[in-house]
């Protein structure tokens, strides 16, 4: 429901900031027991000090409902402090609540902007979401080689819909040149990670591969996840 790993992004705004933290982890910890009222007050009294988490966090309990009536217009002018504050996560939020309409008209350039703000602070779903709009012209003009940037700066934080979909391009040959060896290492590096779908589709690729193609197809794919999981996967030079 509510992280407890979520960093002091703001410790240079507040002399208060380390006793903030303790607080903003009080509340969280208050929200994940069902105390919601009590976890309300530790969050507001954290807003006083103008500390962006606070809002963040008591926005998620007004968009959700919990311990109150839901309120999306209170969420989001709560989101959208945080996110003047430049804090990645309530950035996201807004692109969220302008792409699906919560509390607002949606509005699909705006969620795309926000989007993007996100991405530009390293917000992995950010990456993914901006993907899905370049592949699909939501929001933005229908770019296949700029999906697949995204599509890979998440799949490198190891998103595995990220790395799934990057499969899928190969496959129908959209913004790269079809190939069928690079579907099955994508799939394959995505079903490392337990994605269903991508187990299927690599069973489904790998029919029409010789004997060594697979071979070589796994190797790569192998060497692509180990990567992944120690931090050193580069993605390819960015599309132009």
């Amino acid at each position: 429901m509510f992280r407890k790993n979520l960093k002091p992004l703001f410790l240079s705004l507040s002399l208060f900031s380390a006793c903030s933290f303790a607080n903003l982890e009080k509340g969280i910890e208050l929200a994940n027991f069902g105390e919601f009222q009590a976890a309300k007050k530790e969050f507001e009294s954290l807003i006083e000090q103008n500390y962006a988490p606070g809002m963040y966090h008591l926005a998620e309990l007004y968009a959700k409902g919990l311990g109150m009536p839901r309120d999306q217009k209170k969420a989001l002018a709560l989101y959208q402090q945080a996110a003047d504050m430049q804090m990645p996560e309530a950035i996201f939020m807004l692109g969220s609540i302008y792409e699906f309409g919560k509390g607002v008209k949606p509005d699909l350039k705006k969620a795309f902007d926000y989007y993007e703000l996100a991405a530009k602070k390293n917000v992995t779903a950010a990456h993914f979401n901006l993907g899905v709009m370049y592949a699909t012209g939501q929001g933005v003009s229908q770019n296949y080689q700029k999906s697949l940037e995204h599509y890979h700066l998440a799949a490198a934080d190891n998103l595995s819909a990220a790395q799934f979909n990057i499969a899928l391009m190969y496959y129908e040959g959209k913004g790269v040149k079809e190939n069928i060896e690079m579907s099955y290492v994508w799939n394959m590096v995505a079903a490392y990670n337990g994605h269903l779908d991508a187990d299927k589709s690599r069973k489904l690729d790998q029919y029409k591969m010789s004997e060594a193609q697979v071979k070589a197809a796994k190797k790569q794919a192998d060497g692509i996840y180990q990567q992944i999981i120690d931090g050193k996967y580069v993605p390819p030079v960015r599309f132009k």
